[in-house]
């Protein structure tokens, strides 16, 4: 099919309306390039298709739903950076036949060759155009979104947007992009990009809450209705496989894998990746990849297994998979009740050719899930805390297990670049890292981290409860305002999104007596800054807080401490900065590496804005409130992202926190790398 501009009263066949091509990805949803629709969210196209062979062209109008990139700030002309793809909602429903898209990642892609099909004009007339293209590798990251270098073939304009097809397993696997600037081929965006859209910030309850899954529902119980007895005499996905000879996958056939990703469909989406992780990194046997990006649905589950497990997906696995989907945590609704019967009948089925011990095992585990659930027909998911609302009573319930950690870290002979990674951390001090770049100028860091930390923030979100995001950055950059960057131009600062702390990435190479004003050699032998540091970690979690206002005091600004005063503060105290980046006096730049190497852990401070008349006195009684009030220093950081929260939303007994930040820096969490464990929790 292709994309015309709309319009009344032109001919279907006019090639000065067209756009590009596209194709059907489920009833009455087209996929196609960004640029082909202009890349504009809410446009208004017209699509062009024909209901059957020799049956004349149709045309219905469509909606651009949603793109990726979600915004382009500024395009050259004939590019559109990638992944360059767009989802289009038609306005009325119609009939026509869907491609079928395969939910295997096009990373693991291993054929020497794809087929591709699209629309061009040709001698002024509008043609399809279809052909062979080889596959010569990979180009791009997470800037510019991982795409398929093709050859071999001449790409004319209009092809783009069209789908590029696996011709041994007959599946979509991605989307034509651009074609070469010199010579032959061009480039392809893998369909598992559209993992990527924006996520519902609130979970997912229904499919219909998240466009990714709405799409990927329908597709897979069309091609599962399809195989259902009917008057239709065109050939389904599964027929045509059946009648070539092949089999995706030596466990299951083409309409075996329709029915199940059918039955898949049936049920409520995950309600975050993060628990679609959890639920594969509990099968058996099964060796969890680190797959970019992750898994959103159950269909991309079952495709991690064909790439993953012997036998391209054993069948116990695939069983143990389904078992733990349809025993995933969910309302007990009358539809849902009914989906899990359905998908407990297929895996019933599946499994008559295995052993009995195994099978035997299948009921007892369905017996049990039913024996257990004991849900309101109207549970539903945990929501947000309004702005003004308590926090939760015990800090292990302020947010999930995991979170994510941004590392950035200085090159000294380059002081405008840095290093820098994104990992997924857990409390046990395991760590996944899911991307690191080298020479990033510190101007573009912003721009640069977005990607991976939206890839990371899905993978440990829940709903209602945000991973919370520890930047740790160089004693230098520890005033770096990372809770002010957005992972979408027209979205919350990070800072509001979730809890942001800060670390020091660099605590072993803090400068030393000199600058930081220590009396003696003798201070840092024998562990003593270890054994400081941590003694007053325990001793302010142990007991109350309080605050200690270091540079201000009734609004005259003074110098930071020298290290022999910093260390003798008592050790339930907080150090706050009123007037952090003032640079008033000569050490000001070197005042939070001292607090750090001073042995504190927990520090407030706020931004100071070049503002000489500022009034200091709601700052000071404000984060003494915070912490002297407060549960203790294991709450601050979902007070500080709270404060943030009622910040953003315009309440004025927040605005004394305008610029806060927090250095929340656990000695029993360390640092990839960096031997920093003191001791075990």
């Amino acid at each position: 099919m292709r994309i015309h501009r709309t319009g009344v009263g032109y001919a279907l066949d006019e090639p000065g309306t067209f756009l590009g091509s596209g194709f059907f990805i489920a009833p009455n949803w087209v996929l196609t390039c960004a640029h082909v629709v202009d890349g504009g969210e809410g446009g208004e196209v017209s699509v062009v298709y024909e209901t059957g062979p020799g049956q004349g062209p149709s045309a219905v109008h469509g909606r651009v739903a949603a793109t990726l990139p979600e915004h382009v700030e500024r395009r050259m002309p004939g590019s559109w950076p990638a992944p360059d793809l767009a989802l289009v909602r038609l306005r009325e429903p119609v009939d026509h036949d869907c491609v079928y898209v395969s939910e295997r990642p096009t990373a693991h892609y291993g054929e020497g060759r794809v087929f591709y099909a699209g629309w061009t004009v040709t001698g002024g007339q509008l043609q399809i155009l279809d052909g062979f293209l080889s596959v010569q590798g990979t180009i791009g990251g997470w800037s510019a979104g991982v795409q398929m270098r093709l050859g071999q073939n001449d790409l004319p304009p209009g092809v783009s947007g069209g789908p590029v097809i696996d011709p041994v397993r007959g599946e979509v696997i991605g989307v034509l992009k651009s074609r070469a600037d010199h010579g032959t081929g061009g480039t392809s965006t893998g369909i598992e990009r559209l993992r990527t859209l924006q996520v519902p910030p609130d979970g997912v309850r229904t499919e219909h809450d998240d466009v990714y899954q709405a799409v990927f529902h329908a597709h897979d119980r069309y091609h599962r209705d399809r195989q259902q007895p009917s008057d239709s005499r065109r050939p389904t996905w599964a027929d045509v496989q059946g009648d070539l000879g092949t089999r995706p996958g030596r466990t299951l056939g083409p309409d075996e894998r329709s029915e199940l990703l059918g039955r898949l469909a049936d049920l409520p989406p995950p309600a975050t990746t993060r628990g679609l992780l959890d639920l594969l990194d509990a099968l058996p046997n099964f060796q969890f990849p680190s797959l970019m990006p992750a898994p959103r649905g159950w269909r991309d589950g079952l495709g991690m297994l064909y790439e993953n497990a012997r036998h391209d997906g054993e069948l116990k696995l695939v069983l143990d998979y389904a078992m733990q989907v349809m025993c995933a945590e969910r309302p007990a609704t009358p539809s849902t009740l009914k989906a899990e019967q359905a998908l407990w009948d297929w895996v019933k089925k599946a499994s008559t050719g295995l052993d009995s011990g195994y099978r035997n095992g299948l009921v007892r585990q369905r017996a049990k899930w039913l024996g257990l659930r004991r849900r309101p027909a109207n549970a539903q998911l945990p929501a947000p805390t309004p702005p003004g609302e308590q926090l939760p009573e015990h800090p292990q319930d302020a947010g999930p297990a995991l979170s994510v950690l941004l590392e950035v870290l200085p090159r000294g002979w380059e002081p405008d670049r840095c290093d820098w990674s994104v990992c997924v951390a857990r409390p046990d001090g395991d760590v996944t890292r899911l991307h690191e770049a080298e020479r990033t100028p510190l101007d573009d860091l912003p721009a640069q981290v977005v990607a991976p930390l939206a890839e990371a923030f899905r993978r440990c979100d829940e709903p209602g409860r945000p991973a919370a995001l520890h930047a740790a950055l160089p004693h230098q950059l520890l005033g770096l305002a990372v809770d002010e960057w957005k992972v979408r131009p027209d979205g919350p600062p990070l800072g509001e999104q979730r809890p942001v702390v800060v670390r020091c990435s660099d605590r072993d190479q803090l400068p030393g007596d000199g600058e930081f004003g220590m009396s003696g050699p003798e201070w840092g032998e024998d562990g003593d800054e270890d054994h400081e540091r941590l003694d007053r970690w325990r001793r302010l979690h142990a007991r109350d807080a309080q605050a200690e206002v270091l540079d201000c005091d009734d609004g005259v600004r003074e110098p930071v401490p020298t290290m022999d005063e910093l260390r003798g503060l008592g050790p339930r105290t907080i150090p706050v900065l009123c007037r952090y980046g003032d640079r008033r006096y000569e050490d000001d730049g070197a005042a939070l590496g001292r607090i750090v190497h001073a042995g504190f852990g927990v520090v407030l401070w706020r931004r100071w804005r070049s503002q000489p008349d500022a009034v200091c006195g709601e700052f000071h009684r404000g984060a003494k409130k915070v912490v002297d009030d407060g549960d203790g220093a294991a709450f601050l950081p979902d007070l500080v992202h709270r404060l943030r929260v009622d910040l953003r939303a315009g309440l004025v007994e927040a605005y004394w926190a305008h610029g806060i930040a927090l250095l929340y820096d656990d000695p029993h969490q360390p640092l990839p790398g960096t031997g920093d464990l003191l001791e075990a929790p």
